[in-house]
């Protein structure tokens, strides 16, 4: 991570590679040693692009949640998502995938089996958005949204998919409960896109090409946060494409393994509940899970 006082850049944030087994990895920006957090947003996870070979896949058994809702977005391939409340769903590009886990969830991403005969690609961003104190034990539910429910802005030499919460005049379908905005804009060579400096807390995630803010330029795999109150303009030097995230700011959280919550003893009870069995199970998905790390 680096600081380019007086820029409108206020933090460059290269994220640290994360292995899971089987020869996948992420990239992970999100918590970071100097900005935990950015509106709700406690953690950030690129994967890909990559391609799993005839016979593998993605294989994240079932594992808790409580106090956050996740996120998943995908550029390239699909994942198969179930969860305890019955959930079973396919997540393609341009779609998303809302789980709010609120007072506790558990659920599994996989390939499906079809995919595994051939092959598949897989690239993507995992996210997880910290639910406000007055919200954090509120009902789980997961709520998909397929990619032609989004709001599209398409001019100019740009198209911006709104992901979750407002921005550029358009709402997203997606349940929040803070104020927040997630986009996916994606940039030909020579077009610019305005922020403005109206959301507390503002961050741009590329994922590929070359941009140019401020006169600074920035490469793919960074994480670049906002000063706060200056509105700035994104100019693309090559076809990019980029996610910008940000909102109110949510206060401190405590992260530990998939447990986010206000309160360092929801946490405890949390390791306590998985350790018994107490989340229930995943249907469809119920003869393997991730047991509670040591550490």
């Amino acid at each position: 991570m680096s600081e380019n006082p007086g820029d409108a850049v206020m933090f460059t944030i290269e994220p640290k590679p994360r292995d899971l087994g089987d020869n996948f990895s992420v990239r992970r920006a999100l918590p970071a040693i100097e900005k935990r957090m950015v509106g709700p947003f406690i953690f950030w996870d690129e994967f890909g692009p990559a391609h799993f070979p005839v016979g593998k896949g993605l294989d994240v058994r079932p594992h808790p949640h409580i106090n956050l809702a996740t996120v998943t977005y995908l550029f390239e391939g699909e994942i198969f998502h179930r969860d305890t409340l019955g959930s079973a769903q396919a997540i393609k590009p341009g779609d998303v995938n809302w789980m709010n886990a609120g007072r506790g969830i558990a659920h599994s991403e996989r390939t499906r089996a079809e995919l595994r005969v051939t092959g598949s690609p897989i690239a993507g961003i995992q996210s997880w958005v910290a639910l406000p104190e007055e919200h954090e034990e509120s009902e789980p539910f997961f709520k998909h949204h397929g990619v032609g429910e989004l709001p599209v802005i398409d001019e100019g030499g740009k198209v911006v998919r709104v992901i979750a919460g407002s921005l550029y005049g358009k709402a997203s379908p997606v349940k929040t409960y803070s104020e927040m905005f997630y986009a996916d804009a994606q940039l030909e060579a020579g077009a610019s896109l305005p922020l403005s400096a109206e959301h507390e807390e503002r961050a741009l995630y590329l994922t590929s090409g070359e941009i140019e803010i401020a006169g600074d330029r920035f490469e793919k795999g960074r994480l670049l946060i906002f000063r706060p109150g200056d509105a700035t303009t994104i100019k693309a030097l090559t076809p990019a494409r980029f996610l910008l995230l940000g909102g109110a700011s949510l206060g401190a959280r405590h992260l530990w393994w998939n447990f986010v919550s206000s309160r360092k003893e929801r946490i405890e009870q949390a390791k306590e509940d998985w350790k018994a069995g107490r989340f229930g199970t995943v249907p469809g998905d119920d003869k393997e899970f991730i047991p509670l790390p040591e550490h």
